[in-house]
């Protein structure tokens, strides 16, 4: 019961952090300050419930009682075992940790799997480096993608240079700024956390707003928003990729269109700010 009680705070107070995030921050161009507000928003949620204020009250003595003797016989009762049913027959929380055990071990699994399906990708296939950044060469028609210093293209269209540079630099801005380690904090807390919607919807976020992060670089490096919003469109994919990388992804691109076109002024990052 007291770890079902600490769950429940803690998805309480990760349910108040999202549900902020997406009615007050969401849709500026606060990137660098929503990305660190996300990752703190899941390790606050998961320290507040174990803060205990103790408070010491003064307890009044309680009057002493003088019992009375009378010469009534004194009435003994004796003790009746309660009935044993079915329900106390069943280890229940054993039943719920069994459940739990599996579940981390199914989501450890997978996110091995992922992980070690991009080592190999890595290993396997051609790389050209470049300063800092690794291009790894695939043969399968990918859209482009980021797992730490490596990107992953497709060969024929990075040796034909048909991919435009603004993908390039928005591939590239994933790596520089380490969206990884984001990504694989949120995968690791998935595998301990399986049965907690909460944190499938902060992964979404966490990885919507890196794509924010990467647009807004491009743009500031001066390319045209209306320009690189059609390389999007063509670049965008709905073919799946491992979880474990950034992509450019069909379904966020309505969202991060609206969210290009948007500046917030200092005032209302300080409104928020104080609000938050």
């Amino acid at each position: 019961m007291i770890m079902v009680d600490y769950l429940l705070k803690s998805g309480a107070c990760l349910a108040i952090f999202l549900l902020f995030y997406k009615l007050v921050l969401e849709k500026e161009s606060i990137h660098v300050f929503k990305r660190y507000y996300l990752l703190g928003a899941l390790v606050v949620s998961f320290i507040i419930p174990k803060i205990i204020f103790t408070e010491y009250v003064e307890v009044a003595a309680a009057p002493i009682t003088v019992p009375i003797t009378t010469d009534q016989p004194m009435l003994v009762f004796e003790p009746v075992a309660p009935a044993v049913t079915d329900a106390d027959m069943l280890d229940l929380p054993l039943i719920l940790w069994t459940i739990y055990g599996l579940g981390v071990v199914l989501f450890g699994f997978k996110f091995l799997k992922n992980l070690r399906g991009i080592v190999q990708r890595i290993r396997k296939n051609p790389k050209y480096k470049i300063n800092s950044i690794t291009n790894v060469l695939l043969s399968d028609i990918v859209p482009p993608h980021t797992f730490f210093h490596y990107i992953f293209l497709n060969k024929k269209k990075f040796e034909a240079q048909e991919i435009p540079e603004a993908v390039m630099l928005h591939e590239e801005t994933h790596a520089k700024q380490k969206h990884s380690i984001d990504v694989l904090f949120i995968e690791l807390l998935q595998v301990l956390f399986w049965f907690n919607p909460l944190i499938y919807a902060v992964k979404k976020a966490i990885k919507l707003n890196h794509e924010f992060l990467a647009d807004q670089a491009v743009v500031t490096k001066g390319v045209e928003a209306s320009t690189y919003q059609n390389i999007l469109l063509a670049f965008s994919s709905k073919a799946n990729q491992p979880e474990l990388v950034n992509s450019i992804n069909y379904s966020s691109i309505k969202k991060r269109f609206t969210v290009m076109k948007k500046h917030t002024s200092k005032k209302a990052i300080w409104l928020r700010s104080l609000l938050l």
